[in-house]
């Protein structure tokens, strides 16, 4: 008889199994499908992506609930909807979240024009007779987690929400549920807002190889994984950094465009190859590339900001068209990374002070900061100009 092997439980293990759920559950929305939310043991809420609804998504999601089916948008893309004049006049906290509702019920094809800036329609949808139903909502609460799992599938930040499950009958609505969604996901609310925490703290180096690059031939290259199995960060290492005094460390959000192809809209590619050659001229270093694409909004997004850059928004006015906030980017991985490869005192490659604030929060000691300046031409000018001026970058 073959013998099962019970291995205990752990922390760590326990908390690679949330992070798997919530990975799950991004997958399935990616997909366009349906995620349930629960708090205190309850299931309280169902969303699907706000990108992703359809005419019969929706008739589902107002047979299971007890609310007219709301649409929950960010500060940002309410702001620039014109429905709330500034986060601050309405929120004590700008990262809470809104919830429209329309007292007749949404109709499918005025979804996207509210979540998208690009879509023709918004206008149309709030100056209607049966105006919109402005709620401002806690950013803490399960409609402020559904709309951080939507941000976490790179998808738009907006999501299709059902709330208040009807109880008269929980098994005729979850016969319901399960006959209509052939998948569906439970994740709780609590997951969801601590995720980046703990993906952070699940970090583990999980290879390493000699990678000679033209013009540093002495380079590593390390890939950290989190614990539910998602994107992989990597740390270049520069020759031979001593941890006895403070190295020279460059933090590079992935830049499929810039770096890759090289593109002129931005300065990424220089500065991914102006590091390395720095810190090889320096003897060492430490390049951490993080897959954060488009500060943290994804390809996808950073795209269609792209689109909305090229109809006269700057960089962060189109981020914030799409919903998004100026940088969504958190520097929690790279402090985990720094920590693990030994290094706690830095002198960090930037332009930009939030990163220096960020690594300080997380208890990684900024010596000094070191500009990362290039030359900029026709295609990134009014790019750099905007991070100069709106993004507080040291130029």
């Amino acid at each position: 008889m073959t013998q099962v092997l019970t291995l205990p439980r752990s922390p760590k293990i326990a908390v690679s199994e949330v992070l798997a759920v919530v990975d799950h559950a991004v997958s399935e929305l990616r997909r366009g499908g349906f995620v349930v939310l629960s708090e205190n043991g309850q299931d309280c809420l169902f969303l699907q992506a706000a990108e992703a609804v359809t005419p019969q998504s929706l008739c589902l999601l107002a047979r299971i609930s007890e609310k007219p089916v709301a649409l929950a948008l960010t500060m940002r893309r309410a702001m620039v909807l014109g429905l709330v004049k500034s986060a601050l006049d309405s929120s004590p906290n700008p990262k809470d979240v809104v919830r429209l509702q329309v007292p007749s019920g949404l109709e499918a094809e005025r979804v996207l024009p509210l979540a998208a800036a690009g879509q023709t329609g918004a206008a149309e949808c709030i100056s209607q007779p049966d105006k919109l139903s402005v709620t401002f909502v806690s950013g803490d609460s399960a409609i402020g987690a559904a709309v951080r799992l939507v941000k976490l599938a790179r998808l738009l930040p907006a999501a299709i929400i059902a709330e208040n499950l009807k109880r008269e009958n929980q098994s005729a609505v979850h016969t319901l549920i399960a006959e209509s969604v052939p998948i569906c996901i439970t994740v709780k609310v609590e997951d969801i807002h601590t995720y980046d925490q703990c993906a952070s703290r699940t970090l583990q180096q999980v290879s390493e190889a000699q990678v000679p690059l033209a013009g540093a031939e002495n380079v590593r290259l390390i890939a950290f994984r989190p614990g539910d199995g998602g994107l992989e960060h990597l740390a270049i290492i520069v020759g031979m950094p001593d941890r006895t005094t403070p190295v020279l460390v460059r933090l590079h959000s992935e830049c499929f465009t810039g770096d890759l192809l090289d593109s002129l809209r931005c300065d990424c590619g220089s500065q991914l190859r102006g590091a390395i050659a720095a810190m090889t001229a320096a003897g060492a270093g430490v390049l951490l590339y993080l897959a954060q694409e488009g500060r943290g909004i994804g390809l996808v997004n950073k795209l269609r900001a792209y689109q909305l850059q090229d109809s006269g928004f700057d960089t962060l006015e189109a981020n914030g068209q799409l919903g998004f906030d100026d940088d969504e980017r958190t520097y929690l991985p790279a402090a985990e990374m720094l920590r693990q490869l030994g290094f706690w005192h830095i002198r960090l490659m930037t332009n930009n002070p939030r990163k220096v604030e960020g690594l300080i929060d997380h208890g990684i000691d900024v010596i000094e900061r070191v500009p990362h300046i290039f030359p900029s031409n026709a295609h990134n000018l009014s790019y750099i100009h905007t991070k100069a001026t709106k993004g507080e970058h040291l130029f």
